[in-house]
């Protein structure tokens, strides 16, 4: 690296909903696509930028990682705000700082976390009138709205059999390679309190799956949630998923759930090559 050039690595935040994907591709628009036309038309060169994974069709992220080297002679703050100004109002460029020489936003990755937004429908005690919508125009594009009432405490039961080292061949497919284990160190759902702007509980109760591991195959969150929700909605036991886990058969995986509730949270590195420590 030469004094004009910097190494540099920020946290993306992304509404995912008309990309194709993190990952460049021809003729689609993608995140990486347009972090590095910003880059471009606010350089001059053409420059790669490495994310820390790929995200579906329609994922979100608050904390994707990214890495570049950029010419640059101004100050950090400088290229952010630059950067950001040549951006689409769907993806923002957050925390950039120079990363250490051999930081690599996949490599060094320990931890990913995802979380999954769920709406579901309770019915007032005594209610006989009470009719689900059919959409949520303020939740729908990064949360999925369901109109049943989820068995919550069965589908924690069953991501508790997720929780550890396992194949998980059932779930996804690897990116590269035939390695099918992973390890979870947290599969959570909870009951969040949400601050919409209504004055009733529309669309309904909310509902986050919260998920953290050292790696995930392709379509892995989404094909877990898909089956954690059948077990929501009664047509899975909690023992049947951990039936499937051992399996290792991807026949066995109930359908995914749709991309749109889905957000890459955060990624944690080792200290030695945080640039954010």
């Amino acid at each position: 690296m030469n004094g004009s050039t910097l190494y540099v690595a920020g946290q993306v935040a992304y509404d995912g909903t008309d990309y194709h994907g993190f990952q460049l591709q021809r003729n689609v628009a993608t995140v990486q696509g347009v972090l590095e036309s910003a880059l471009q038309a606010l350089t001059g060169v053409t420059i790669r930028v490495t994310g820390s994974g790929r995200t579906d069709t329609g994922v979100h992220a608050r904390g994707q990682v990214i890495a570049a080297h950029v010419p640059w002679r101004h100050s950090l703050l400088a290229l952010q705000r630059a950067w950001n100004a040549h951006l689409p109002p769907t993806v923002a460029v957050r925390q950039l700082r120079l990363a250490p020489d051999d930081f690599h936003p996949r490599f060094s990755a320990q931890w990913r976390t995802y979380r999954y937004t769920v709406y579901d429908h309770l019915v007032a005690f005594g209610a006989t009138d009470e009719v689900p919508p059919n959409h949520s125009p303020l939740t729908d594009r990064f949360a999925l709205h369901m109109r049943v009432t989820l068995d919550w405490v069965g589908m924690q039961k069953a991501a508790n059999y997720l929780v550890g080292e396992h194949d998980f061949a059932t779930f996804g497919q690897p990116p590269q390679g035939e390695n099918t284990i992973r390890c979870l160190r947290q599969a959570e759902w909870q009951v969040v309190e949400t601050n919409l702007p209504s004055l009733d509980n529309h669309p309904g109760r909310c509902l986050v799956f919260t998920v953290t591991a050292n790696a995930f195959l392709r379509h892995m969150v989404r094909n877990l949630v898909g089956t954690l929700l059948a077990v929501g909605r009664g047509e899975w036991s909690p023992e049947q998923v951990k039936n499937a886990l051992a399996a290792r058969d991807r026949a066995l995986c109930a359908p995914p759930a749709p991309a749109c509730g889905l957000v890459l949270e955060s990624v944690t590195y080792p200290v030695a090559m945080n640039p954010w420590v």
